[in-house]
Protein backbone atom coordinates (compact mmCIF):
# COMPACT_ATOMS: atom_id res chain seq x y z
CA UNK A 1 0.00 0.00 0.00
CA UNK A 2 3.07 2.29 0.19
CA UNK A 3 2.63 3.55 -3.35
CA UNK A 4 -0.98 4.63 -2.76
CA UNK A 5 -1.85 8.28 -2.28
CA UNK A 6 -3.23 9.46 1.06
CA UNK A 7 -5.46 12.38 2.00
CA UNK A 8 -4.46 14.92 4.67
CA UNK A 9 -6.76 13.08 7.11
CA UNK A 10 -5.01 9.72 6.82
CA UNK A 11 -3.12 9.94 10.13
CA UNK A 12 -6.40 10.63 11.95
CA UNK A 13 -7.88 7.28 10.89
CA UNK A 14 -5.66 5.50 13.42
CA UNK A 15 -7.92 6.65 16.25
CA UNK A 16 -10.51 4.11 15.08
CA UNK A 17 -9.54 0.53 15.85
CA UNK A 18 -12.08 -0.89 13.39
CA UNK A 19 -11.11 1.38 10.50
CA UNK A 20 -10.08 -0.46 7.35
CA UNK A 21 -8.52 1.08 4.26
CA UNK A 22 -8.61 -0.15 0.67
CA UNK A 23 -7.06 0.79 -2.65
CA UNK A 24 -9.62 3.08 -4.28
CA UNK A 25 -8.38 4.30 -7.63
CA UNK A 26 -4.82 4.64 -6.37
CA UNK A 27 -5.80 6.14 -3.00
CA UNK A 28 -5.57 4.47 0.40
CA UNK A 29 -9.02 5.31 1.71
CA UNK A 30 -11.21 4.03 4.57
CA UNK A 31 -13.98 1.69 3.47
CA UNK A 32 -15.29 1.87 7.04
CA UNK A 33 -14.51 3.28 10.49
CA UNK A 34 -16.93 1.38 12.75
CA UNK A 35 -18.97 -0.65 10.23
CA UNK A 36 -20.69 0.11 6.93
CA UNK A 37 -24.26 -0.49 8.10
CA UNK A 38 -23.74 1.48 11.31
CA UNK A 39 -22.31 4.42 9.37
CA UNK A 40 -25.08 4.22 6.76
CA UNK A 41 -27.76 4.31 9.45
CA UNK A 42 -26.05 7.23 11.19
CA UNK A 43 -26.26 9.31 8.00
CA UNK A 44 -29.93 8.43 7.49
CA UNK A 45 -30.86 9.17 11.12
CA UNK A 46 -28.26 11.60 12.55
CA UNK A 47 -25.14 12.53 10.56
CA UNK A 48 -21.89 11.21 9.12
CA UNK A 49 -18.57 12.88 8.29
CA UNK A 50 -16.81 11.77 5.10
CA UNK A 51 -13.24 12.47 4.03
CA UNK A 52 -13.59 12.91 0.27
CA UNK A 53 -10.35 14.81 -0.26
CA UNK A 54 -9.41 12.46 -3.08
CA UNK A 55 -11.84 14.35 -5.32
CA UNK A 56 -10.35 16.83 -7.79
CA UNK A 57 -10.75 20.60 -7.94
CA UNK A 58 -9.96 22.83 -10.93
CA UNK A 59 -10.13 26.61 -11.10
CA UNK A 60 -11.37 28.11 -14.37
CA UNK A 61 -11.28 31.87 -14.75
CA UNK A 62 -10.64 34.72 -17.14
CA UNK A 63 -12.36 36.24 -20.13
CA UNK A 64 -14.44 33.57 -21.86
CA UNK A 65 -14.58 31.14 -18.90
CA UNK A 66 -18.38 30.90 -19.08
CA UNK A 67 -18.38 30.35 -22.84
CA UNK A 68 -15.69 27.67 -22.44
CA UNK A 69 -17.70 25.78 -19.82
CA UNK A 70 -20.84 26.10 -21.92
CA UNK A 71 -19.03 24.22 -24.69
CA UNK A 72 -17.52 21.63 -22.37
CA UNK A 73 -20.53 20.74 -20.17
CA UNK A 74 -24.13 19.64 -20.68
CA UNK A 75 -25.90 21.89 -18.18
CA UNK A 76 -26.48 25.62 -18.70
CA UNK A 77 -23.71 27.48 -16.90
CA UNK A 78 -25.29 30.82 -17.83
CA UNK A 79 -28.11 30.10 -15.37
CA UNK A 80 -25.72 30.19 -12.41
CA UNK A 81 -25.58 33.24 -10.18
CA UNK A 82 -22.62 33.97 -7.93
CA UNK A 83 -22.71 31.54 -5.01
CA UNK A 84 -24.60 28.83 -6.91
CA UNK A 85 -23.53 25.39 -8.13
CA UNK A 86 -24.86 22.84 -10.59
CA UNK A 87 -24.42 19.18 -11.40
CA UNK A 88 -23.33 18.59 -14.99
CA UNK A 89 -21.40 16.25 -17.29
CA UNK A 90 -18.61 16.42 -19.83
CA UNK A 91 -19.14 14.28 -22.92
CA UNK A 92 -17.20 12.79 -25.77
CA UNK A 93 -18.49 13.58 -29.28
CA UNK A 94 -20.06 10.08 -29.21
CA UNK A 95 -22.31 11.11 -26.31
CA UNK A 96 -20.44 8.92 -23.82
CA UNK A 97 -19.41 10.50 -20.54
CA UNK A 98 -15.94 11.88 -19.85
CA UNK A 99 -16.99 12.59 -16.25
CA UNK A 100 -19.80 13.95 -14.12
CA UNK A 101 -18.93 16.96 -11.99
CA UNK A 102 -20.04 20.03 -10.08
CA UNK A 103 -19.56 23.59 -11.32
CA UNK A 104 -19.39 26.37 -8.71
CA UNK A 105 -19.74 29.97 -9.84
CA UNK A 106 -17.38 31.96 -7.59
CA UNK A 107 -17.91 35.24 -9.44
CA UNK A 108 -17.91 36.81 -12.88
CA UNK A 109 -15.80 34.52 -15.08
CA UNK A 110 -14.58 32.63 -11.97
CA UNK A 111 -15.52 28.97 -11.49
CA UNK A 112 -14.46 25.90 -9.57
CA UNK A 113 -15.00 22.42 -11.01
CA UNK A 114 -15.15 19.34 -8.75
CA UNK A 115 -14.38 16.09 -10.58
CA UNK A 116 -14.07 12.42 -9.72
CA UNK A 117 -10.76 11.29 -8.23
CA UNK A 118 -10.15 8.56 -10.80
CA UNK A 119 -10.62 11.07 -13.62
CA UNK A 120 -8.54 14.03 -12.40
CA UNK A 121 -5.70 13.70 -14.90
CA UNK A 122 -7.97 12.67 -17.77
CA UNK A 123 -10.39 15.53 -17.14
CA UNK A 124 -7.66 18.15 -16.85
CA UNK A 125 -6.10 16.97 -20.10
CA UNK A 126 -9.52 16.96 -21.81
CA UNK A 127 -10.15 20.54 -20.75
CA UNK A 128 -6.65 21.65 -21.77
CA UNK A 129 -7.04 20.07 -25.21
CA UNK A 130 -10.10 22.24 -25.83
CA UNK A 131 -8.56 25.52 -24.69
CA UNK A 132 -8.22 26.67 -28.28
CA UNK A 133 -7.27 30.14 -29.47
CA UNK A 134 -10.94 31.09 -29.12
CA UNK A 135 -10.51 30.77 -25.35
CA UNK A 136 -7.07 32.38 -25.02
CA UNK A 137 -8.29 34.46 -22.08
CA UNK A 138 -9.19 31.41 -20.00
CA UNK A 139 -6.92 30.16 -17.22
CA UNK A 140 -7.19 26.54 -16.03
CA UNK A 141 -5.49 25.41 -12.81
CA UNK A 142 -5.53 22.07 -11.01
CA UNK A 143 -5.67 22.78 -7.24
CA UNK A 144 -6.54 19.23 -6.14
CA UNK A 145 -3.32 18.61 -4.20
CA UNK A 146 -3.75 21.73 -2.09
CA UNK A 147 -7.47 21.31 -1.36
CA UNK A 148 -9.19 19.08 1.20
CA UNK A 149 -12.87 18.16 1.08
CA UNK A 150 -15.12 17.03 3.92
CA UNK A 151 -18.79 16.07 3.57
CA UNK A 152 -21.05 16.44 6.61
CA UNK A 153 -24.26 14.63 5.70
CA UNK A 154 -27.51 13.72 7.43
CA UNK A 155 -30.66 15.22 8.96
CA UNK A 156 -28.70 16.72 11.88
CA UNK A 157 -25.93 18.18 9.70
CA UNK A 158 -27.22 21.75 10.00
CA UNK A 159 -27.69 21.43 13.76
CA UNK A 160 -24.11 20.24 14.19
CA UNK A 161 -22.57 22.79 11.85
CA UNK A 162 -24.41 25.65 13.56
CA UNK A 163 -22.30 25.00 16.67
CA UNK A 164 -19.01 25.69 14.88
CA UNK A 165 -19.91 28.46 12.43
CA UNK A 166 -21.77 31.76 12.39
CA UNK A 167 -22.59 31.37 8.69
CA UNK A 168 -26.34 31.74 7.95
CA UNK A 169 -26.97 28.03 7.30
CA UNK A 170 -30.76 28.26 7.46
CA UNK A 171 -30.67 30.68 4.52
CA UNK A 172 -28.30 28.54 2.44
CA UNK A 173 -30.31 26.69 -0.20
CA UNK A 174 -29.31 23.38 -1.77
CA UNK A 175 -26.66 23.82 -4.49
CA UNK A 176 -25.62 27.18 -3.09
CA UNK A 177 -22.45 28.05 -1.20
CA UNK A 178 -20.55 30.64 0.80
CA UNK A 179 -17.04 31.10 -0.56
CA UNK A 180 -15.52 32.40 2.67
CA UNK A 181 -17.21 30.90 5.73
CA UNK A 182 -15.47 30.28 9.04
CA UNK A 183 -15.91 26.76 10.42
CA UNK A 184 -13.96 25.61 13.51
CA UNK A 185 -11.85 28.73 13.09
CA UNK A 186 -10.92 27.79 9.51
CA UNK A 187 -11.88 29.71 6.36
CA UNK A 188 -13.68 27.27 4.04
CA UNK A 189 -15.83 27.24 0.94
CA UNK A 190 -19.06 25.89 2.43
CA UNK A 191 -21.65 24.40 0.08
CA UNK A 192 -25.01 22.74 0.64
CA UNK A 193 -24.33 19.74 -1.56
CA UNK A 194 -23.69 16.04 -1.11
CA UNK A 195 -23.91 12.51 -2.40
CA UNK A 196 -26.09 10.63 0.10
CA UNK A 197 -29.72 11.55 -0.55
CA UNK A 198 -29.76 13.53 2.70
CA UNK A 199 -29.35 17.18 3.59
CA UNK A 200 -25.73 18.09 4.11
CA UNK A 201 -22.74 20.29 3.50
CA UNK A 202 -19.36 20.05 1.84
CA UNK A 203 -16.32 21.97 3.06
CA UNK A 204 -13.34 22.87 0.86
CA UNK A 205 -10.24 24.18 2.62
CA UNK A 206 -6.41 24.19 2.49
CA UNK A 207 -4.90 20.80 3.35
CA UNK A 208 -3.03 22.10 6.43
CA UNK A 209 -6.37 22.74 8.20
CA UNK A 210 -7.38 19.04 8.17
CA UNK A 211 -6.98 18.27 11.88
CA UNK A 212 -8.76 21.43 13.04
CA UNK A 213 -11.80 20.72 10.88
CA UNK A 214 -11.98 16.95 11.51
CA UNK A 215 -11.57 17.17 15.28
CA UNK A 216 -13.73 20.26 15.63
CA UNK A 217 -16.66 18.84 13.67
CA UNK A 218 -16.54 15.45 15.41
CA UNK A 219 -16.42 17.10 18.82
CA UNK A 220 -19.40 19.32 17.99
CA UNK A 221 -21.30 16.38 16.53
CA UNK A 222 -20.62 13.82 19.26
CA UNK A 223 -23.75 14.70 21.32
CA UNK A 224 -25.81 14.40 18.11
CA UNK A 225 -24.54 10.96 17.06
CA UNK A 226 -22.09 12.16 14.38
CA UNK A 227 -19.77 9.39 13.20
CA UNK A 228 -16.96 9.30 10.64
CA UNK A 229 -18.08 7.34 7.58
CA UNK A 230 -16.15 5.56 4.86
CA UNK A 231 -16.49 4.60 1.22
CA UNK A 232 -18.75 1.64 1.96
CA UNK A 233 -21.54 3.75 3.44
CA UNK A 234 -20.98 6.46 0.82
CA UNK A 235 -21.71 3.87 -1.86
CA UNK A 236 -24.81 2.33 -0.25
CA UNK A 237 -26.25 5.77 0.52
CA UNK A 238 -25.79 7.14 -3.00
CA UNK A 239 -27.08 3.83 -4.44
CA UNK A 240 -30.38 4.00 -2.52
CA UNK A 241 -30.86 7.56 -3.81
CA UNK A 242 -29.96 6.50 -7.40
CA UNK A 243 -27.04 8.91 -7.56
CA UNK A 244 -24.75 7.67 -10.35
CA UNK A 245 -21.16 6.54 -9.90
CA UNK A 246 -18.74 7.08 -12.75
CA UNK A 247 -17.52 3.73 -14.05
CA UNK A 248 -20.79 2.03 -13.14
CA UNK A 249 -23.90 4.06 -14.05
CA UNK A 250 -21.90 6.46 -16.23
CA UNK A 251 -18.98 5.78 -18.56
CA UNK A 252 -17.53 6.47 -21.98
CA UNK A 253 -19.96 3.81 -23.28
CA UNK A 254 -23.09 5.01 -21.44
CA UNK A 255 -24.82 8.26 -22.37
CA UNK A 256 -26.50 10.49 -19.79
CA UNK A 257 -29.85 9.81 -21.48
CA UNK A 258 -29.45 6.07 -20.95
CA UNK A 259 -28.35 6.70 -17.35
CA UNK A 260 -31.49 8.73 -16.62
CA UNK A 261 -29.78 12.06 -15.84
CA UNK A 262 -31.25 13.90 -18.82
CA UNK A 263 -32.49 16.69 -16.50
CA UNK A 264 -28.87 17.90 -16.38
CA UNK A 265 -28.51 17.86 -20.17
CA UNK A 266 -29.86 21.01 -21.80
CA UNK A 267 -30.36 19.95 -25.40
CA UNK A 268 -31.74 23.39 -26.21
CA UNK A 269 -28.23 24.75 -25.49
CA UNK A 270 -26.30 24.65 -28.75
CA UNK A 271 -22.64 23.91 -29.18
CA UNK A 272 -21.69 21.62 -26.32
CA UNK A 273 -19.60 18.56 -27.10
CA UNK A 274 -21.73 15.44 -27.53
CA UNK A 275 -25.00 17.28 -28.18
CA UNK A 276 -25.42 16.03 -31.75
CA UNK A 277 -24.98 12.41 -30.69
CA UNK A 278 -27.55 12.79 -27.91
CA UNK A 279 -30.06 14.39 -30.26
CA UNK A 280 -29.69 11.46 -32.65
CA UNK A 281 -30.08 8.96 -29.81
CA UNK A 282 -33.18 10.72 -28.53
CA UNK A 283 -34.76 10.86 -31.98
CA UNK A 284 -34.01 7.18 -32.68
CA UNK A 285 -35.23 6.07 -29.25
CA UNK A 286 -33.03 4.99 -26.38
CA UNK A 287 -31.65 1.48 -26.86
CA UNK A 288 -31.04 1.03 -23.12
CA UNK A 289 -32.29 2.50 -19.86
CA UNK A 290 -31.10 2.43 -16.26
CA UNK A 291 -33.75 0.85 -14.02
CA UNK A 292 -34.19 -0.41 -10.50
CA UNK A 293 -34.30 -4.14 -9.79
CA UNK A 294 -35.57 -6.07 -6.78
CA UNK A 295 -34.65 -9.70 -6.34
CA UNK A 296 -37.59 -12.09 -6.07
CA UNK A 297 -35.42 -15.16 -5.62
CA UNK A 298 -32.86 -15.12 -2.84
CA UNK A 299 -29.64 -13.46 -3.95
CA UNK A 300 -27.82 -10.13 -4.06
CA UNK A 301 -27.21 -8.51 -7.47
CA UNK A 302 -23.68 -7.16 -7.83
CA UNK A 303 -21.98 -4.87 -10.29
CA UNK A 304 -21.52 -6.42 -13.76
CA UNK A 305 -23.75 -9.44 -13.09
CA UNK A 306 -25.53 -10.24 -16.40
CA UNK A 307 -29.31 -9.88 -16.70
CA UNK A 308 -31.45 -12.12 -18.92
CA UNK A 309 -34.99 -12.30 -20.29
CA UNK A 310 -36.54 -14.58 -22.89
CA UNK A 311 -33.35 -16.64 -22.85
CA UNK A 312 -31.05 -13.82 -23.99
CA UNK A 313 -28.80 -11.36 -22.21
CA UNK A 314 -30.50 -7.95 -22.03
CA UNK A 315 -27.99 -6.01 -19.96
CA UNK A 316 -26.14 -6.03 -16.67
CA UNK A 317 -26.27 -4.79 -13.11
CA UNK A 318 -24.37 -1.54 -12.58
CA UNK A 319 -24.63 -1.47 -8.75
CA UNK A 320 -26.38 -3.76 -6.31
CA UNK A 321 -26.49 -4.68 -2.62
CA UNK A 322 -28.78 -5.47 0.25
CA UNK A 323 -30.18 -2.02 1.04
CA UNK A 324 -29.28 -1.13 4.66
CA UNK A 325 -32.29 1.19 4.88
CA UNK A 326 -34.89 -0.99 3.19
CA UNK A 327 -33.51 -4.46 4.03
CA UNK A 328 -34.20 -5.63 0.48
CA UNK A 329 -31.88 -7.01 -2.20
CA UNK A 330 -31.83 -4.25 -4.81
CA UNK A 331 -29.89 -3.27 -7.88
CA UNK A 332 -29.54 -0.71 -10.63
CA UNK A 333 -29.24 -2.24 -14.08
CA UNK A 334 -28.74 -0.96 -17.62
CA UNK A 335 -31.20 -2.99 -19.71
CA UNK A 336 -32.51 -3.16 -23.27
CA UNK A 337 -35.34 -0.62 -23.42
CA UNK A 338 -37.91 -3.30 -24.29
CA UNK A 339 -37.54 -4.78 -20.80
CA UNK A 340 -37.67 -1.65 -18.66
CA UNK A 341 -41.37 -1.36 -17.83
CA UNK A 342 -42.13 -1.47 -14.11
CA UNK A 343 -43.03 -5.01 -13.11
CA UNK A 344 -41.13 -6.75 -15.92
CA UNK A 345 -39.64 -10.03 -14.70
CA UNK A 346 -35.99 -10.65 -15.54
CA UNK A 347 -33.25 -13.00 -14.35
CA UNK A 348 -29.94 -12.02 -12.78
CA UNK A 349 -27.11 -14.51 -13.10
CA UNK A 350 -25.59 -14.99 -9.65
CA UNK A 351 -22.86 -17.60 -9.22
CA UNK A 352 -23.92 -19.45 -12.32
CA UNK A 353 -27.64 -19.49 -11.53
CA UNK A 354 -30.34 -17.33 -13.09
CA UNK A 355 -32.43 -15.89 -10.25
CA UNK A 356 -35.72 -14.06 -10.71
CA UNK A 357 -35.97 -10.30 -10.21
CA UNK A 358 -38.44 -7.55 -11.14
CA UNK A 359 -38.03 -4.05 -12.52
CA UNK A 360 -39.09 -1.48 -9.89
CA UNK A 361 -39.07 2.29 -9.49
CA UNK A 362 -35.85 4.03 -8.54
CA UNK A 363 -34.62 5.91 -6.58
CA UNK A 364 -35.35 3.42 -3.83
CA UNK A 365 -35.13 6.06 -1.11
CA UNK A 366 -36.10 9.72 -1.00
CA UNK A 367 -35.52 11.94 2.01
CA UNK A 368 -39.03 13.41 1.84
CA UNK A 369 -40.62 9.97 1.90
CA UNK A 370 -38.54 8.40 4.64
CA UNK A 371 -38.25 4.63 4.73
CA UNK A 372 -40.63 2.85 2.40
CA UNK A 373 -42.51 -0.19 3.77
Amino acid sequence: MESLRRTPFYDLYAAYAESRCIDFGGWELPVQFTGIVKEHEAVRQQAGLFDVSHMGEFMVDGSGAEAFLQQMTTNDVSRLADGAAQYTLMLYPSGGVVDDLLVYRLGHERYMLVVNASNIDKDFQWLQEHLTAEFSGVSLKNVSDETLLLALQGPLAETILTEVTSAPLAELKPFHFIEHAEVCGVSVLLSRTGYTGEDGFELYAPVHTAAALWNGLLAAGAPHGLTPAGLGARDTLRFEAKLPLYGQELSADITPLEAGVQFFVKLDKTGFIGRDALLKQKEAGLPRRLVGLEMIDRGIPRSHYPVYADGVKIGEVTTGTQSPTLKRNLGLALLDAAYTEIGTEVYVEIRGKQLKAAVIKAPFYKKSQGVKP
